[in-house]
């Protein structure tokens, strides 16, 4: 579907999901994370990009656990996670959207859990490549996790929380040779539709990751 069908089908409030392809499973335990190796810290900001040219070969599990991780993964024994949140609330959320289904990371078992058996990857923005790419992710905010954060900087807390994680995935795509984009240009009512979302919760951005097609 192209970008002015979208607009135009978004403006309406008509913009659907697809029939998943295949059997969603309701949750998919993920491999240990491998946390060693990958390029250099300064090597991965050099060739630090965004890209819009993905193919639609899907991640190995392996490779989408290790991405999760380093998005926002556990890294001590504590429960602290790889990327920064203020106060500890953990407010933000990551969805993926996949052509089998929708699903939520949980950090605390690397597990996925189902949300949507449907193929949310066209309505996670209104770019013609998000509808075949082989994953969009989802950040959302819970703001029910923010109590000790006054309410008017809730927001402002949680999109640099999500940027945080954004840029997480950015090094870890650019270590890895993956491409990845951050994208702000979204249907949130839709998003939120889709997955379920309360009105505590929050679509702040979506980002879309793969091999580039060039590399198949």
């Amino acid at each position: 579907m192209n970008t002015l069908t979208k607009l135009v089908l978004g403006m309406m409030g008509q913009l659907r999901a697809k029939p998943a392809k295949g059997n969603a499973a309701t949750s998919i335990l993920l491999p240990p994370p491998e946390i060693h190796g990958g390029l250099p810290l300064m090597d991965a900001l050099a060739v630090r990009h965004s890209s819009r040219d993905f193919s639609p070969n899907p991640l190995s599990m392996q490779l989408l656990s290790n991405l999760l991780w380093a998005a926002d993964g556990i890294n001590r024994k504590d429960g602290g996670r790889t990327a920064p949140s203020a106060l500890n609330a953990q407010e933000i959320d990551v969805f993926l959207a996949l052509p089998s289904g929708a699903y939520r990371y949980d950090a605390a078992v690397n597990k996925l859990h189902l949300v949507a058996a449907s193929d949310l990857r066209r309505i996670t923005g209104y770019q013609d490549f998000v509808d075949e790419a082989p994953l969009d992710l989802v950040y959302v905010a819970d703001y029910t996790r923010m109590h000790l954060v006054p309410v008017g900087q809730r927001e402002s807390y949680a999109a640099v929380a999500a940027g945080a994680i954004a840029q997480n995935v950015y090094l870890f795509a650019a270590s890895n040779g993956l491409a990845t984009v951050i994208r702000a240009w979204v249907d949130r009512a839709a998003i939120a539709d889709a997955l379920g979302l309360t009105h505590d919760q929050q679509v702040l951005l979506s980002q879309t990751v793969g091999y580039t097609r060039t590399m198949t």
